[in-house]
């Protein structure tokens, strides 16, 4: 169940540009094309939904 976990926390989501589906990394790579389902080949990284705090000097 570890690597389980693991492998779900190194998962990268892309999101397609024109459509919004979300990808994970695995997904696109079993594709021959880094491309959505819809056609469209570009996709950009989903943020995470981590907010960083940082202390002003």
């Amino acid at each position: 169940m570890v690597g389980m976990s693991e492998q779900a926390k190194d998962e990268v989501y892309y999101e397609c540009v024109r459509c919004g589906t979300v990808v994970s990394s695995s997904e696109l790579a079993k594709l021959l094309e880094i491309k959505c389902i819809c056609g469209y080949r570009i996709l950009r990284k989903k943020r995470p939904q981590v907010v960083k705090v940082i202390k002003a000097v």
